[in-house]
């Protein structure tokens, strides 16, 4: 027993030298513990539990927990430790590895600050706001306590500077989804997708980390003069797939194609006999072209936009020109709508005859007594 007490007490530490120590007692701001084969125990000082703030030493550790320590200072009866610097030669070790490595790793927001935030890994790593998503975000107050994956994007271990991103990963994470989707869908699938940026030429929608264009030609069976009129950014859409180029990485998409085409249901629409409004959009020589639904023309034939003799329908008619029509026949399935202008048509008052009295009628002589009359005179 004397020999194993002479051994502990001849087992000191330096400053600098590491310790394996066990906690015996949590107090506000200092640790007790029990430094193994060593007669002197050892505190540590609030400041030195973590690289972070600390308000209760209790909020780091507690009774009986095993801890890894530096020395810091020796004095007759105790050791003056440091958790914070003994994680921090570990921890730098570690960030170094992964920093080569390109590891992707959680950890748990520890402090949102101003600029960012701020995580424990032995050693402070800070999140720059411009870091933490691949999006703008005005409030990080709901962050605290989150575990997040990170990446390290900084480090200076002279400068005890360890920067890190969340955002990075988002990337790596949506260029591995980008590949797969690439690699996945095929022309023909029919898709949900969001309205990620319009342009002047048409949308770029999100089919799940790639975007595809919807060129303005494909957005609607009807015209369109700009997207913004049919769109928002962020709408959820349908989107069908037109073409793959894999190799440019570029997608062409229509939500068109998935919307009900104008000629569906054109018979229950313009049954045979009903009257319909609308535009001439073409001139013939055969007829005139009338869109009586968006995208749906049907034919006027020359013979039936008048009740008179036409010999084109320019005599009549003239393009944008608003007219009524009745359906004489509807087609879906060859989109064929036969049309008539001639039951609208206005026509002129024929002129009675029944009102006009010849001059004899009228005057009560007969023609053969006038001209008797005339001829007595000439002989």
């Amino acid at each position: 027993m004397t020999e194993d007490m002479n051994q502990v007490e001849v087992n000191n530490y330096s400053v600098g030298d590491k310790v394996s120590a066990t906690v015996v007692k949590v107090e506000e701001k200092q640790v007790q513990v029990e430094i193994a084969d060593s007669k002197k125990d050892g505190i540590i000082p609030i400041s030195e539990l973590s690289s972070l703030h600390v308000e209760k030493a209790s909020d780091v550790v507690k009774e009986g927990d095993e801890l890894k320590l530096l020395v810091t200072k020796e004095e007759d009866d105790l050791y003056v430790l440091s958790k914070r610097k003994a994680d921090a030669e570990t921890a730098w070790e570690d960030m170094q590895r992964r920093f080569e490595d390109g590891e992707i790793f959680e950890a748990e927001i520890r402090e949102v600050v101003k600029g960012g935030l701020v995580v424990d890994l032995g050693i402070r790593g800070f999140i720059p706001a411009s870091l933490v998503e691949d999006h703008f975000v005005e409030d990080f107050e709901d962050y605290k306590g989150r575990v997040i994956k990170l990446k390290i994007v900084e480090l200076e271990q002279d400068k005890n500077r360890l920067i890190l991103s969340h955002r990075a990963v988002l990337d790596i994470e949506k260029a591995e989804n980008k590949q797969k989707v690439l690699e996945d869908i095929q022309a023909g699938d029919v898709l949900e997708g969001k309205v990620q940026r319009l342009t002047d030429f048409g949308a770029f929608v999100d089919i799940g980390g790639v975007d595809g264009l919807v060129h303005i030609s494909q957005l609607s069976h009807e015209h369109v003069e700009k997207p913004s009129d049919v769109l928002a950014e962020g709408q959820e859409v349908k989107v069908k797939v037109l073409s793959i180029d894999r190799d440019s990485e570029r997608i062409s998409l229509s939500i068109k194609e998935t919307l009900p085409g104008p000629w569906e249901n054109i018979a229950d629409r313009a049954p045979i006999g009903s009257e319909l409004e609308g535009t001439v959009k073409r001139l013939v020589s055969y007829g005139a072209f009338v869109e009586v639904f968006p995208g749906v023309e049907g034919l006027v034939h020359i013979s039936q936009i008048s009740n008179r003799h036409i010999g084109t329908p320019h005599e009549v008619l003239e393009e944008g020109q608003n007219v009524k029509v009745k359906v004489l026949d509807a087609n879906e399935e060859e989109h064929r709508l036969s049309l008539s202008m001639k039951p609208f048509e206005e026509h002129e008052p024929e002129e009675s005859y029944d009102s006009y009295e010849m001059p004899e009628e009228s005057s009560g002589f007969q023609i053969g007594d006038i001209l008797g009359d005339q001829l007595k005179d000439l002989k």
